[in-house]
């Protein structure tokens, strides 16, 4: 199938390379020249600009936006709108609030172009075993779309799950879970480091050898640890992509209870709170009420 990719960079590149090896036709283009020099050593036809790579594709075209969410993936979008042709897809694989997609798909509907969201999972390791892929939209959409579905996705892991929305939706839920996921583990190696004489990085070994709490997540963090066991070169805070602050916002709007979920993303809010100002009000607070101690 013959695709064109905007968007090369570190999800995109290995995306455009692992489908050039499954024998699809990418077009691709990229702001940035390493990006582009990347892909193009990966085979794929690398296109100057978007409208140049519209021009390269045959009609009807099928055009998949790989850039960062928010304004990037908007301005790419406007300039798609205003050169693709009825009878066109776009797809949009970036990590978008799903609440844009309706109002993408009716905006590119009223010109005759199909829009389908696709939550794209599996990290930097995605382009090696494959990713987990969401779609939402039209089922015609969808399927159209299926041959590159299929080549991108790890076995068994592509679905259409939904009507447009649902697509990113699955995948700011799947963050959020992740958000969860980590904070145990990062709670469950504080609790291992604190031990005297016992060897935390080892113990997490065992864990992803055999024990129930492994998990391709837990893999990736003990990879992380055998570089640097005592994290002695990483910072504390903790970067949220903004997935798991729509899916509280959604909880709430739902009624739906989820307290680890939230308290995963509050403890990222808490790594990035350098004032710290809450809790010096509790120290504050305590020498008040008690007479305790309130200096460092």
């Amino acid at each position: 199938m013959q695709l064109g990719l905007v968007g090369l960079g570190r999800m995109g590149g290995p995306m455009a390379a692992r489908l050039v090896k499954a024998g699809h036709d990418v077009v691709g283009t990229d702001t940035a020249p390493d990006a582009a020099a990347a892909s193009r050593q990966a085979g794929v036809r690398v296109a100057g600009s978007i409208a140049a790579l519209v021009d390269l594709l045959t009609p009807p075209r099928a055009v998949w936006v790989m850039v960062q969410a928010g304004a990037a993936t908007e301005a790419v979008l406007d300039e798609l709108a205003e050169l693709l042709e009825p009878g066109d897809l776009v797809a949009d694989g970036g990590n978008s609030d799903w609440r844009d997609a309706t109002t993408r798909a009716d905006r590119f509907g009223a010109r005759g172009v199909q829009f389908v969201d696709v939550g794209v999972s599996g990290g930097r390791q995605g382009w090696r075993h494959g990713y987990g892929l969401t779609a939402g939209g039209a089922p015609d959409d969808v399927e159209r779309l299926m041959p590159v579905l299929t080549s991108l996705a790890a076995p068994g892991a592509v679905a259409r799950v939904g009507e447009h929305g649902a697509g990113h939706f699955v995948k700011a839920v799947h963050n959020a879970v992740e958000y969860g996921l980590l904070q145990a583990y990062a709670e469950g190696f504080a609790m291992l480091s604190a031990r005297d004489g016992l060897d935390a990085l080892t113990a997490m070994r065992v864990w992803q050898a055999g024990c129930s709490a492994r998990s391709f997540l837990l893999e990736q963090t003990v990879e992380a640890l055998s570089g640097d066991p005592a994290l002695t070169g990483v910072g504390t805070a903790v970067a949220d992509s903004g997935m798991g602050r729509w899916t509280a916002e959604e909880a709430i709007r739902l009624g739906v209870a989820t307290p680890v979920l939230t308290a995963a993303l509050h403890a990222r809010f808490t790594s990035r709170d350098e004032q710290r100002r809450a809790d010096r009000l509790l120290v504050a607070a305590r020498g008040t009420i008690g007479g305790h101690e309130t200096h460092v």
